[in-house]
């Protein structure tokens, strides 16, 4: 059933060069399955059984399916949430820099936590949005407006150069770098401090000569290096922004799946989240710690006739899947792991705790978990910092400060993560689509 999962799950990073291309896509993927697009700032008509989505800010997305009627309304909530962004380096407004009278480098900044060297000496482009100042035409009833167009420069464009060893010998010694002085992009030889917002205006279609202008700008460096399937049998896959696109896709496959056929999922509101600026602490209009869950299921409340009381009884019977990927254990520095729950890729999806709740997880969501995989016979294994060390965080608990409910962290192995160019098991993406479609369809053990 998807046993392609790896290949679609690359197929989709390598269509999806931002955050905004990744709702992009997923939106036209929805439109092909029948889903219907709401806009927060219009009214909603909700029906039972209908399929929806809706936006906020092209950059986050939340899909969900309503039971039928005759399944006696919505009995509880099954939520799958993970982000569409990756650590990268934004390009600043203005960006062109001219050094030694010719060269233009880019001036950039970072975004989220990289592993920095990855970044040199690869070929780069530029991919985000832009906002566009359209002129009326004639007899229409705005004089402007703006309209927000996609930008894929989708080529090899910019290259961070490394200094020299000659240069710098103590390179190969552990280096500090400082983004503004040694990470700024190679851009061009000419002088011409225009010719990226040349580029930029060409690639969004923007009609000088008709008036239009770029207005504001979201642009961010994207590696190049092409998706990989590798190993003795084929056993890995390395692509840029696995973290977290993986569980990003192949949840969206298990969501899509688990919808075809009727009768499925009853009593279950069945809910798709991608959240953006996980990176960055969640901390934005379209964040995992924003309002946007709590509106969107205050108003599927509301266009069903439900009222608060329906609506906390549902919360209370509701469960949340934090999917974001899992640290496995490093071949060179296995002593980094803890020393009993060792995560190894391909040997299934990784439940994550952590006794301070940077992970959601406790023993209830676990227990759950556990065991729908097991009824299914889908492979799963545990993560847990070392306890010397803190490690990181993720959206299932800053989610749950906004719309509180059991929540489990999960994701799937890899190494490298936030490097540039990132490695994982090419059998997991399997398992995780697997579990996605089974977790819409069921409904889930009750805890007494």
């Amino acid at each position: 059933m998807f046993d392609n999962a790896s290949e679609r799950v690359l197929d989709f990073i390598r269509r999806s060069p931002s955050w905004f291309h990744v709702v992009e896509n997923l939106k036209n993927e929805l439109l092909e399955h029948d889903y219907e697009e709401l806009r927060e700032e219009q009214g909603w008509d909700l029906k039972p059984g209908g399929r929806y989505f809706v936006t906020r800010n092209g950059s986050s997305i939340l899909s969900f399916r309503l039971p039928e009627l005759s399944e006696g309304g919505i009995k509880s909530a099954h939520i799958i949430a993970s982000h569409s962004d990756s650590p990268t380096f934004k390009v600043k407004p203005s960006p062109e820099i001219c050094v030694n009278g010719n060269e233009i480098k880019l001036n950039i900044e970072k975004y989220g936590g990289m592993l920095c060297s990855t970044w040199f000496d690869r070929p780069l482009s530029v991919a985000g949005r832009v906002l566009v100042l359209v002129p009326g035409e004639k007899g229409e009833s705005l004089a402007v407006r703006i309209e927000q167009r996609l930008v894929n420069l989708d080529r090899d464009l910019v290259m961070i150069p490394s200094l020299a060893i000659h240069m710098n010998r103590d390179a190969n010694d552990g280096m500090k770098y400082n983004v503004q002085k040694d990470m700024l992009p190679l851009f061009s030889q000419n002088g011409d401090r225009e010719g990226f917002r040349e580029l930029i205006a060409d690639a969004a279609g923007v009609r000088e000569e008709k008036g239009e202008k770029i207005l504001g700008e979201d642009l961010f460096l994207v590696n190049r290096v092409a998706q990989s399937v590798w190993g003795a049998e084929r056993e890995f896959i390395s692509s840029p922004k696995l973290d977290d696109l993986e569980c990003c896709y192949c949840s969206f496959l298990g969501f899509l799946d688990s919808g075809m056929e009727t009768g499925c999922g009853e009593g279950i509101l069945s809910m798709h989240c991608v959240f953006d600026n996980e990176e960055t602490g969640s901390r934005s209009k379209q964040g995992a710690e924003s309002t946007f869950l709590k509106d969107t299921l205050d108003r599927i409340m509301d266009g069903l006739g439900l009222g608060r009381e329906d609506y906390h009884r549902i919360l209370a019977n509701s469960f949340m899947v934090s999917a974001d990927n899992a640290h496995a254990v490093h071949p060179n520095f296995p002593d980094k792991a803890d020393p009993v729950l060792r995560p190894r890729m391909n040997h299934g999806i990784v439940i994550k705790n952590h006794a301070n709740q940077l992970y959601t997880t406790d023993g209830v969501s676990e227990a759950i978990f556990r065991c729908l995989c097991e009824t299914h016979g889908i492979p799963c294994q545990g993560f847990v910092n070392r306890s010397d060390m803190r490690g990181g965080s993720t959206l299932g608990n800053i989610s749950n400060t906004q719309v509180s409910m059991n929540t489990v962290d999960i994701g799937l192995a890899q190494l490298a993560m936030h490097s540039s160019y990132e490695t994982a098991g090419a059998r997991d993406p399997q398992y995780l689509a697997m579990f996605s479609k089974y977790f819409y369809e069921e409904r889930l053990p009750e805890i007494r």
